[in-house]
């Protein structure tokens, strides 16, 4: 089957290669063949070695597709049914899981060093263990989560990361009041996602901060008041908090330097949301006195903070209702055998969301 394959850590380019097979497939496993697939920045930043992967790798975490097959012990699923591919599933029985946390299992990172595919030469993994810019994927049975029939693949690939984490952000972690204001650092189809559900929540103000023009022109369709980019944000703050700050600002860019803006922009007693993945070694500064005095509360949010499965039910429900814009946040449709123009997209901003499709 094809596939693209990073073939060392920092290579720019992924080879598409036809001599890849899906392997693991036993008990309590399912195969999925892939039917469209979102390019995520986290597939360019583990391609770059800022998120740690395993090479030889295929990148890709955000798919959805049909069930090919399961194995033995897989009762709720069956060939034809409708998945999307959950790459953080919870496992329902571990402490984090226990306590409401789900999205805190480790259960999935089990399999993230093992490998998901083969080709003549060797192994080859998946990313984040799942590995979807690829025709087949074998997963535990857990990470297929059914979904409806009316839901199209390329939305419910979204549904699988981009949205869902942009969402959770602001509905899950920040939980942002009505009337508040809001800045989103970052505007990116997670960020999109962010300040979607920053308006849901009934947000007034919400300031997206991006150096593409083009992001910042969508943002302003998807429910910003105003978009800046990162030089204007200090006018914007002036303008709109009266120096004071906004009342919760999300990093979606996973970087110190931004996070150190970020904190800087939240007003005494906010909320600053971290919704970037960035790497071991970015450390972010702040100092004791300006931690205890300011009571700005910082808040990480990995994969929207709550839930995964409800988030996934809740995002389809608002979906129907057209409370949300799923389908506007893909800008580009590229096949498979053209996803290094993916990759180009995603590095210059011209795209919020490529869809690849299989």
């Amino acid at each position: 089957m094809r596939a693209a394959v990073l073939h060392e850590t920092g290579q720019e380019k992924l080879e598409v290669l036809d001599d890849v097979e899906a392997v693991g497939f036993g008990p309590g496993r399912v195969r999925i063949r892939i039917r469209a697939t979102g390019l995520c920045h986290s597939d360019l930043s583990a391609m770059s070695g800022v998120l740690p992967q395993p090479v030889p790798f295929v990148p890709g975490h955000e798919g959805a597709g049909e069930i090919v097959e399961v194995g033995e012990g897989v009762s709720h699923l069956k060939p034809g049914d409708r998945v999307v591919v959950c790459w953080l599933p919870p496992c329902g029985a571990c402490p984090a899981c226990k306590r409401g946390q789900s999205q805190l299992c480790l259960a999935g990172f089990m399999n993230a060093g093992t490998p998901n595919f083969k080709r003549p030469g060797g192994d080859v993994f998946g990313f984040a263990g799942t590995g979807t810019f690829a025709e087949e994927v074998v997963v535990d049975a857990g990470c297929a989560v059914p979904m409806p029939e009316d839901v199209p693949f390329d939305i419910a690939a979204l549904i699988g990361c981009g949205v869902t984490t942009g969402l959770g952000a602001a509905i899950n972690t920040a939980q942002v009041r009505a009337g508040s204001s809001v800045a989103v650092i970052g505007c990116g189809g997670v960020g999109i996602s962010a300040i979607q559900g920053a308006r849901l929540q009934g947000a007034a103000e919400i300031v997206a901060v991006d150096p593409v023009e083009g992001r910042r022109e969508a943002a302003l369709r998807f429910g910003a008041t105003k978009a800046v980019s990162p030089d204007e944000l200090p006018d914007a703050k002036q303008q709109i908090t009266a120096g004071e700050g906004f009342d919760y600002v999300f990093e979606v860019v996973g970087r110190s330097a931004t996070a150190r803006t970020a904190y800087d922009n939240t007003r005494r007693g906010g909320t600053l949301v971290i919704v970037g993945a960035g790497a071991m070694d970015d450390n972010l500064q702040l100092n004791m006195f300006e931690l205890f005095f300011d009571e700005k509360r910082i808040l990480p949010s990995l994969y929207g903070g709550g839930d995964v499965l409800r988030s996934y039910e809740r995002t389809v429900a608002l979906w129907r209702a057209g409370r949300i814009d799923l389908a506007g946040l893909i800008t580009h449709r590229v096949p498979l055998a053209e996803i290094n123009e993916a990759l180009d997209q995603m590095r210059t901003g011209t795209a919020l969301r490529t869809c690849i499709e299989l």
